[in-house]
């Protein structure tokens, strides 16, 4: 799929008991991200979102390609640190046209609206949200006992 063909590309915010909702559980369901599924289901199903916080659902012709979250936390014991950019995922079918990024980009200008002046992305990857304007802060561990890096980026 050529870049131009992502002209109807779409972020938008889901809300609670809205179709995009339900639209969304089938996405999560059907993705091949296994490790996170159960529990991205499980917080979707359940409404597990409180204040601000949201997931986001990238959209191409009304189908669901990729999602992110926006959260108070994340897999980590650090409740000081807050708001997590989360669940950052793109079906393969559509990756390698900056979706990701643009998620990204709609979390952030959401975190601001809301009063945020950062956004914190744990994750594995060297070089990838460094892309996206982010930095490196120190190693973290999870909740599993694994170690992953913090990132954070300043909205301006």
């Amino acid at each position: 799929m050529k870049s131009a063909e992502l002209v109807s590309l779409e972020i938008k915010k889901v809300d609670k008991a809205s179709e995009l909702q339900k639209q969304l559980l089938d996405f999560i369901g059907n993705f091949s991200w296994t490790e996170v599924k159960s529990h991205t289901l499980q917080m979707v199903t359940n409404w597990e979102f409180t204040d601000w916080e949201t997931p986001f659902a990238a959209l191409i012709d009304d189908r669901i390609v990729g999602m992110a979250t926006l959260m108070r936390t994340d897999y980590y014991p650090l409740p000081e640190i807050y708001p997590w950019v989360s669940t950052i995922f793109v079906t393969e079918e559509f990756r390698g046209h900056k979706i990701s990024g643009r998620l990204i980009d709609f979390a952030n200008a959401y975190a601001k609206e809301n009063g945020f002046d950062k956004t914190h992305i744990p994750t594995e990857h060297i070089g990838l949200y460094e892309k996206y304007g982010y930095r490196y802060v120190k190693n973290i561990v999870n909740y599993g006992g694994g170690i992953d890096r913090l990132y954070v980026k300043e909205l301006d």
